[in-house]
Parts: structure tokens; sequence; C-alpha cells
């Protein structure tokens, strides 16, 4: 009987990962049909113009996609040190609150004062921390769709690349074997149409992205005018934007 119901459990599992039960997801495939790119030796190259300008896109989306991905590593990479500053900001309000406790016994109204400003400070230090991690949370969310979306783009620009070619080539009556022309147009129109969703779900995300950023620079600020410094953290989703030739929205 145990037997029976390992195999059951074994069954189920499988049929969930298989299903996507995996929680992650699925990453998009490549192309269906290609056209071979040496026939096109064959064609004068003023009659190439608009596949040499499809090849480009493609490069292009190749490029962004691999920046989107290094770009989703880095913050990524940077999770743990975010939650450890968080866990760094909470050690200072326990120690602030112990000084408090210190000073309170004292009757030291100098004393007293520094530290109620010393533990008021670190609850707003606290307070930056978890907003910082909330921001980091969602722009690495926004990063994970926007890497979707370069992917999508960057197969859609390859169909697209892949029409022209295969437009190119009818024009000129070259098929090579096992190519059927009809089926580009179809494969170009289907890679269009999910590069616009991943394209529409990424620009979900980068606003609320944008606005965790925000509350983020807010709390920082009143922290830091508290603290009377000025910090230094990373703003990620600045400097990529800064960096970024592509991306939602433009």
């Amino acid at each position: 009987m145990r037997g029976h119901l390992k195999l059951f459990a074994l069954a189920v599992f499988a049929f969930a990962i298989g299903c996507g039960g995996g929680g992650g997801e699925s990453k998009p495939k490549g192309l269906k049909v290609h056209y071979d790119d040496a026939l096109l030796v064959q064609i004068p190259a003023e009659q190439r113009a608009a596949a040499d300008a499809a090849r480009t896109a493609w490069e292009k989306a190749k490029d962004e996609n691999n920046k989107a991905e290094a770009d989703y590593k880095e913050v990524d990479g940077q999770m743990s040190i975010v939650k450890n500053d968080r866990k760094s900001a909470q050690i200072k309000i326990d120690n602030a609150k112990s000084m408090k406790k210190q000073a309170d016994a004292s009757n030291d109204g100098n004393k007293q004062n520094a530290a109620q400003k010393d533990l008021r400070s670190a609850e707003l230090g606290k307070k930056a921390a978890d907003e910082r991690v909330k921001y980091y949370e969602a722009y690495r969310g926004f990063l994970k769709k926007y890497m979707k979306f370069t992917a999508e783009n960057m197969y859609w620009r390859e169909a697209q690349y892949e029409l022209a070619k295969s437009q190119l080539g009818q024009a000129n009556a070259l098929r090579p074997p096992k190519v059927n022309y009809a089926e580009f147009g179809p494969q170009e129109a289907e890679r269009a149409t999910k590069a616009q969703k991943a394209r529409d779900s990424a620009q979900n995300d980068k606003q609320h992205a944008a606005d965790a950023r925000e509350r983020w620079l807010k709390a920082q600020t009143e922290a830091d005018q508290m603290a009377g410094a000025k910090s230094n953290f990373p703003d990620p989703m600045l400097a990529h934007q800064n960096q970024q030739t592509q991306s939602p929205g433009t």
C-alpha cells in the first residue's frame, strides 16, 4: 500500500511540474521555421536592403536581451546585501533602545534627549531600509518581466528577418527543400503578438517599481535629514534607465 502511495505522489509531482507547477514563468522558445542565409548570396546586394535592415534590428534586440539578463542578475545578486542592511538597521534600533533605557535611568536630561534622538534616527533608518527592500523586490520583479519582453522582442525581430529572407527568396524563385513560404508570415504575426503582451506586462510592473522607488527615496531622505548625513545607497532603477536603449513605453 505504501509503495502505491509513493508512486501516486511521484505521478502528481511530475504532472505539476509538467503543467508549470514550479511557479516560474515559461521561457520564450525559439522560432519554428528559418530560411537559409546562405541562399541570399545568390541575390544582388541592392535587393537585400530590407533583409539587411531586419537583420540589424535583430542583432540590436539580441544585445538588449543580453543587457536585460545582466541587469536582472545584478539586482538579484544584491538582494542579500539589501536585506542584510535591513538587519543592521534593526540592530541599531535595539542598541538605541538599550541606550535610551540607560539614559532614562540616569536622570540626565542631556543624555535622555540625545538617546531619544538616536532612537528616532534609528527608527527612521529602519523604515528606510524596509522601503529599500520593497523597492529592490519590486524592481527585480519588473526586471524579470522586462527580461522576458526583450527575449520575446528578440524572437519577433528574428521572425521579421526570416520573413524578409523568405520573401526575397520567393521573389527570386529560390525555394530550398522543406521550406513552406506560407509559414513565415503567421510566425512573424504570432511573435509580434507575444512581444506586445510581454511589453504590456512589463510596463505594469515598471510603474509598481517606480512607485516603490519613490517611497524609498522619501523615507531615505527623512532618515538622512534626521541623521545629519546623506546616504549613498545605489539606485539601480535610475542607473539602468540611463543605460537602456529600449524600455517598455518608449
